[in-house]
């Protein structure tokens, strides 16, 4: 069965990206706050990091099916406004499609336009990208310029994929990576102490292999800048481990933000507690459950990506209350989880892992205050 995010709609040749890149300094591979993110309690391989409003803004919601229905004439997506909540907050996203130049067969344009939407596939991808940052020499956090991601190249990021059952084509890829790096997302609502605003493209800057140098060496390196929200993550040690193998094993997208939405929500999961989750929320803010167009359908469907949860070893068991109205009208469902022996194990180890790394951080800004104040006043440098 194939999952979601590998079927992708044939386009014609599109023009490449080009953008000056400035050098990551070869310090911004390998520091203290970098090495907090590389470094897991549990089996390294299985685990990846996630980040808080990032993971929990519904940016890849828009399907390819959806977005043939919404496109204008001359191959245009209108902007996208998802209203979703972040920590009882109201929160909007703004998206804006990646636009394309079609090529005809000649390699000359035609004048004409196509534009896309992040969506399943490019998800896969950006999760990917996310695993291989936490590889030594892969990743990276530059503090000075306030920038973070990593480097790889088509072969390895191909392979990595299949590995976790998802085979891409390099084409596939490359527009992937372009429509990421093309579409834009702003962000914006309310927190704890003040409002919340940013906008960027998905990730930042793609710094890409030309063809040639793909057929010579297909491991040629590319160079990927991470979104914003990534980077403060990495410098305020807010982002939280979980288990990626299962992530990338789901079918379906509806199970993969389920489980995202367990591993930032549930941090408290044990044997000894439930967790509810209303069917009226998961549709508000994960905008997967819009294309029904009657209310059974979708629940029968978020049904069927518990049941999947359940067989990837998150839950023991779920229960389902409907809340009807006086005139028996269904107004919403409640579910009510059982986490899983190894997923309540999951849990804690995030929680361990999370304060251990604040500890270390908050030692290693102290440590280097003190040696900022111990040098003469002529001398100090902030960087």
């Amino acid at each position: 069965m194939k999952r979601e995010g590998e079927v992708m709609t044939d386009t014609a040749k599109k023009k490449p990206l080009r953008k000056t890149v400035k050098p990551v300094p070869s310090e911004a591979f390998k520091n203290q706050q970098l090495n907090l993110f590389q470094t897991f309690l549990g089996e390294k391989d299985e685990l990846s990091n996630a980040v808080d409003l990032w993971d929990n803004t519904p940016r890849f919601s828009i399907s390819r099916r959806k977005q043939e229905k919404l496109r204008l004439a001359g191959g245009f997506l209108p902007i996208s406004t998802i209203n979703f909540q972040y920590r009882r907050f109201p929160f909007t996203a703004d998206i804006r499609p990646a636009r394309f130049k079609l090529y005809g067969q000649d390699g000359k344009p035609t004048g004409e336009t196509i534009e896309y939407y992040p969506s399943a596939r490019e998800e896969l991808i950006e999760h990917a990208l996310r695993k291989l940052a936490v590889e030594e020499q892969a990743g990276y956090f530059d503090k000075p310029d306030f920038r973070s991601g990593c480097r790889f190249s088509l072969h390895q990021l191909r392979t990595h994929l299949i590995e976790q059952g998802h085979s891409l084509r390099y084409d596939e890829l490359i527009e992937g990576l372009e429509i990421l790096a093309l579409s834009s997302i702003e962000i914006k609502g309310e927190g704890d102490q003040e409002d919340i605003t940013g906008s960027g493209n998905y990730i930042t800057l793609v710094a890409r292999v030309n063809r040639k140098d793909i057929k010579a060496d297909p491991d040629s390196k590319w160079l990927v800048q991470f979104h914003p929200l990534i980077t403060d993550s990495i410098q305020k040690v807010t982002y939280r481990q979980f288990n990626y193998k299962r992530l990338m094993n789901c079918r379906t997208q509806l199970a993969r933000w389920l489980i995202g939405q367990l591993v930032l929500k549930y941090t408290n999961a044990s044997l000894t507690n439930t967790f509810d989750m209303k069917y009226s929320t998961i549709k508000r803010d994960s905008a997967l459950l819009e294309s029904y167009t009657r209310g059974r359908d979708a629940i029968a469907a978020l049904d069927g990506a518990w049941a999947e949860v359940k067989a990837l070893g998150v839950l023991t068991s779920f229960r389902k209350a409907e809340q009807r109205s006086g005139r028996a009208k269904l107004e919403d469902v409640i579910y009510t989880l059982h986490p899983s022996v190894e997923f309540a194990a999951e849990q804690k180890a995030a929680n361990r892992r999370q304060n251990d790394d604040r500890t270390k951080n908050n030692t290693a800004q102290q440590q280097t205050l003190e040696l900022f104040m111990d040098q003469p006043k002529s001398t100090r440098k902030i960087t």
